[in-house]
């Protein structure tokens, strides 16, 4: 990827802003709004809860240049070959509001990130309102920063229409029409958002779902970097060109036009290969801004605004990287940069700086990085991204002479939540409550993900039993189907970056959709990789990044989790069983660079009894990101194939066919004894001390004074019960108390005639295969119809 990228020559740059047709406006005349009159937050009823009507608010948009984007799903038209070219110039502008030598305005932008379909202030997995997420509360912060001062410009940066049911029911059961406008971008135009940008998770559901937002979406939804591998153009409108008229610090009209482009990582063409494989390509989001923002210039803009849907990342670069944030402000012509994928906050505050405050060039005071305005802010609608811009118009041309960029946090103490959100809402957020509360079978115990960064857990147990239940049926007949199957997962929700509320708790009893959601939280695909003893290994060895190095020697309190390495990468890999030495040093850091060549936390590695040998073949069953990711061990497999399903639809299909599961975990992965005696502490919902119960390893202490609504709680080393895994065809557990647990069902028989491993992923749609068992699915399709 990296080499390809690094490939790349000033011509091709060329023959990509030459096609551009830099025309690309969008008129919009902007009049003083009103805010709307807030409304209490939703009901514990399926339904939205009945709320004010909001005063009216307009704003009349005119577009000069529009496109249409290509109906055909194996290939993508640049809307920038489509459209027309209209530039706005000074000359074009009207005398009374022709700038004039030291004239003076404040800019202000709003900016969302990571919405996620979170629409409303409602949790689906949980089932109830909260009043931690959802645009109709952060609608409440941008009213009040309109106020403060009405020169706003609103974006939007992407990952917008998936990470929620309602995004799952808006593109799988009841997905939207050609020319119905999907929920989230009426709610954004709503509000009065200028521009927006496409995140990866955009491209989850396929391109041909993709052209129907973008189509209906009524804002300019712009990417520098995807490009069309047969035209070498560009796959979506490049930049935008906003013509606002804002007020002037002497009071008077003044024309601003603003350019907006946007990026996304060049990693979407392996998070959704199925999809994107030979229907585009992805430029360097570095190179591509760099080469844009002249351009964007050149046709006119006064400001460039960058939403670039990508971390931060670090001061260091190379071309091909995922998270950019920071190359990307430091580069020349750029006024302001939007932030955002890694759900993280910045700036930060003096009592939480945050984690980019140590790079060189950052100002987490003012939220510079090396001198450009930045906002991160944060993911499902929590904060609100406000950067403040005052110009002066100097030489012909404005010029920042003072600018600043904060973040601010929705009221979770509040019910207060935007009206004409909540009311725009009703239909989907409805539909989508009677679809997850659908049962699908019954679980004998309860599934939460409070200690899974601690001890084996019930919250990726019952996805591993899924998934080998799912790759058993799957391989039935294949020679594959002979070598041992295995299954990796990790815990999603296990207070993901410092959210007390992000942990999966489903009690025993009926198990729904809902909750099958709220154990696996992703749009993705299964996958299979066959890898051997030595890959095995070092995969776990990756995953070992979960814990801190502990000192055996100490006799204070020591922090057994590493809180900067992602949770989701924590993969547990079922079918064998293997313990952690912890006091040893981890082999590779969080993005799987070797750091310690001769460092082994993986110690007593064995399958069925017997220590693991290096060249011992083993099938993985896993997900499509894992597969098409930088993991050691993964990245070296010899094969490596998508499945027909989605990993959640796997899951809900497992239960349905079981009715009864028992998702208790079997243990094993443990620590060695080489900690036994420590101190160690580690934080977990303050709410998991009642789950303790009878658990010798885990001792509730006191709640978090530092982390709001986390409890600390010491980890003790108790010596591992001995687990006996039989090789039988159903792959039952036998535990030391004699408990017996059957992981997935027998295979199906094989056929009589030699098969081959499901050859899916290339033309034809994945997710036309997803949801055919869902309960309900038909009644859905009907009410669809009736509308």
């Amino acid at each position: 990827m990296k080499s390809q990228f690094s490939k790349c020559t000033l011509a091709l740059s060329l023959a990509l802003l030459a096609s551009a047709n830099a025309g690309i406006i969008h008129a919009n005349e902007v009049t003083t709004e009103q805010p709307s009159q807030p409304s209490t937050s939703l009901e514990t009823s399926p339904s939205i809860s009945e709320t004010s009507n909001p005063s009216s608010s307009t704003t009349a948009t005119e577009t000069t240049e529009t496109s249409q984007p290509s109906t055909e799903t194996t290939a993508v038209t640049s809307p920038s070959t489509e459209a027309a070219t209209a530039e706005i110039t000074p000359q074009a502008l009207t005398e009374t509001s022709q700038p004039v030598e030291g004239q003076s305005v404040d800019v202000r932008i709003l900016a969302t990130t990571d919405l996620h379909t979170n629409l409303v202030n409602y949790d689906y997995y949980q089932d109830k309102p909260v009043e931690t997420l959802g645009l109709a509360k952060t609608a409440v912060l941008i009213e009040e920063a309109k106020q403060e001062n009405p020169n706003v410009i609103m974006v939007d940066n992407g990952d917008t229409i998936q990470g929620t049911p309602l995004g799952n029911y808006k593109s799988i059961v009841d997905p939207i029409e050609e020319g119905e406008q999907h929920p989230m971008y009426a709610a954004l135009g709503t509000l009065g958002f200028d521009a927006g940008t496409l995140g990866n998770h955009e491209f989850n559901y396929g391109l041909d779902y993709l052209r129907k937002v973008i189509a209906t979406a009524g804002m300019p939804l712009v990417n520098a970097n995807v490009i069309n591998p047969t035209t070498q153009d560009f796959a979506y409108q490049p930049y935008t060109i906003i013509q606002k008229q804002f007020t002037d610090t002497a009071g008077k009209t003044v024309n601003l036009n603003v350019g907006i482009t946007g990026i996304v990582p060049p990693q979407i063409l392996n998070w959704d290969k199925a999809y994107l494989e030979g229907k585009v390509i992805v430029r360097d989001a570095v190179e591509a801004v760099r080469d844009i923002v002249p351009v964007i210039r050149e046709k006119g803009a006064d400001i460039v605004l960058v939403l670039s849907h990508s971390g931060i990342g670090d001061d260091q670069y190379e071309v091909g990287e995922e998270n950019v944030g920071y190359q990307i402000a430091s580069l020349a012509g750029v006024d302001a940069v939007i932030t955002g994928h890694s759900h993280a906050e910045f700036p930060g505050t003096a009592a939480k700086p945050s984690f980019y405050a140590k790079y060189a060039g950052v100002d987490d005071t003012t939220g510079k990085i090396n001198g450009t305005p930045v906002t991160m802010a944060g993911k499902y609608g929590d904060h609100l991204g406000v950067i403040d811009l005052s110009l002066t118009y100097t030489d012909g041309k404005w010029t920042t002479t003072a600018s600043k960029a904060a973040i601010r946090k929705i009221d979770t103490k509040s019910s207060v939540a935007d009206s004409r959100i909540v009311d725009l809402a009703q239909e989907a957020h409805n539909e989508t409550i009677k679809y997850v509360r659908q049962q699908v079978g019954v679980t004998t115990a309860p599934i939460n993900s409070f200690f899974a960064l601690v001890q084996d857990d019930p919250s990726v147990q019952i996805v591993n039993n899924a998934q080998i239940w799912y790759a058993k049926q799957q391989l039935a007949g294949t020679p594959e189907a002979n070598l041992p199957i295995l299954s990796a997962a990790a815990p999603f929700k296990a207070g993901t970056r410092g959210d007390a509320s992000a942990y999966t708790d489903i009690p025993a009893g009926p198990i729904a959709i809902k909750n099958v959601a709220d154990l696996y939280l992703y749009d993705n695909v299964a996958a299979i990789l066959k890898i051997n003893g030595a890959q095995l290994k070092e995969w776990l060895e990756m995953s070992a990044g979960q814990f801190n190095q502990i000192d055996p020697q100490a006799t204070e309190p020591q922090n057994l989790i590493n809180t900067d390495f992602r949770t989701y990468n924590f993969d547990v890999i079922d079918g064998v069983t293997y313990q952690y030495d912890i006091t040893q040093p981890n082999k590779y850091d969080r993005s799987g660079k070797l750091v310690n060549e001769s460092a082994s936390r993986v110690r007593n590695l064995q399958y069925m009894g017997q220590a693991v040998t290096a060249d011992q073949e083993f099938i993985v069953v896993t997900n499509n990101y894992r597969t098409n990711g930088t993991f050691p061990g993964v990245r070296e497999a010899s094969l490596n194939r998508l499945l027909n399903l989605e990993n959640r639809q796997a899951i809900i299909n497992y239960i349905i066919a079981e009715k009864v599961i028992n998702p208790t975990a079997d243990n094993n992965w443990t620590f060695t004894n080489s900690i036994k005696g420590l101190d160690l502490r580690f934080l977990t919902a303050d709410r998991a001390k009642g789950l303790i119960g009878n658990q010798e390893s885990i001792i509730y202490l006191q709640a978090s004074t530092a982390n709001e609504g986390f409890g600390e709680f010491r980890f003790v080393y108790t010596e591992p019960k001995p687990i006996q895994l039989t090789p039988n065809t159903d792959q039952t557990i036998i535990l030391s108390s004699g408990q017996r647990v059957t992981l997935p069902a027998d295979t199906p028989a094989p056929s009589t005639s030699k098969q081959t491993l499901p050859n899916t992923g290339e033309t034809q749609s994945i997710l036309s295969l997803i949801g055919l068992t869902l309960i309900g699915f038909v009644g859905k399709w009907s009410k669809k119809k009736e509308h």
